[in-house]
């Protein structure tokens, strides 16, 4: 195995002292935030040494590479850009605070999310239909890595998806600009030039992000094991268990205590910096 170490600010000296509770052989460098120790072992004292540094591990099998993966499925809202879009939509209508709560609790798992998406979508009634070009215009940001990542990925011939519990408004407009091979979401009902309160069909949340990622994944012809799923919320947990990988990002403790790996400080190149 190899352990993975990464962080905002690597001190030599903590890859020294890492490298020794885990009988690494040598260290190498894979970039200036990520560190590969090559023929690693676990040691029970390095999840709190890494916490304490502030500082994302990884045990990843040394045969483990980018090139083995065919499908990338990510989250939007939290994971690939760096806000909840329905809160930030709220915002617009001055609702924020009462759209938000709901949409925490969630994130926890204290909500389920098909009820969740109800409420918060029927607080947004009678917004004009241009405040989601405004919140696209002014709030939408990538997380830091994320165009990094998908560069990377798309480099190797994987495939690119969103699936998220928000509206296609939004994913449909990133996987243009990002060059996103998937892109499923939930379509907002608009009459007369306003939000209605309502979305259209059948809605996807917890499990349906997990429908829909087997789904594609079977249409590719892959196996679980080629496929990673990218997610930080309560809601993203059926979607990574249907993934080889799974990848908690800067996630709720829910999502981190069942996902392969965990991510909580470096930004999304993180996830290829493992398999490189």
């Amino acid at each position: 195995m190899n352990l993975i170490i990464q962080g905002l600010n690597i001190e030599n000296s903590d890859l020294r002292a890492l490298a020794k509770l885990a009988h690494a052989s040598h260290i190498e460098r894979v970039t200036g935030q990520a560190f590969r120790l090559v023929n690693a072992a676990p040691h029970h004292d390095i999840p709190n040494y890494c916490q304490e540094a502030q500082l994302d591990f990884a045990f990843v099998p040394a045969s483990m590479k980018l090139s083995d993966f065919g499908l990338v499925a990510m989250d939007m809202d939290s994971t690939l850009i760096a806000i909840e879009s329905i809160d930030e939509i709220a915002d617009m209508g001055k609702i924020k605070p009462q759209v938000a709560e709901i949409t925490q609790c969630t994130m926890r798992g204290e909500i389920n999310f098909v009820e969740s998406l109800i409420r918060r979508t029927a607080l947004l009634s009678g917004l004009p239909q241009e405040a989601l070009q405004t919140v696209y215009d002014e709030k939408v940001r990538l997380n830091p890595g994320a165009e990094k990542m998908l560069q990377r990925m798309q480099q190797a011939g994987i495939k690119t998806m969103v699936i998220s519990g928000g509206y296609t408004f939004f994913t449909d407009k990133i996987k243009t600009k990002l060059g996103l091979d998937y892109a499923f979401a939930n379509k907002l009902e608009i009459s007369d030039g306003k939000l209605t309160g309502q979305v259209l069909g059948k809605i996807i949340g917890a499990e349906g992000k997990a429908e829909v990622l087997e789904r594609i994944r079977n249409e590719l012809g892959l196996r679980k094991e080629q496929v990673i799923a990218i997610g930080d919320g309560a809601n993203d947990l059926s979607m990574l268990m249907s993934a080889g990988i799974g990848i908690a990002y800067h996630a709720k403790p829910i999502l981190k205590e069942k996902s392969t790996y965990s991510i909580d400080y470096v930004g999304l190149d993180g996830v290829v910096n493992l398999f490189e």
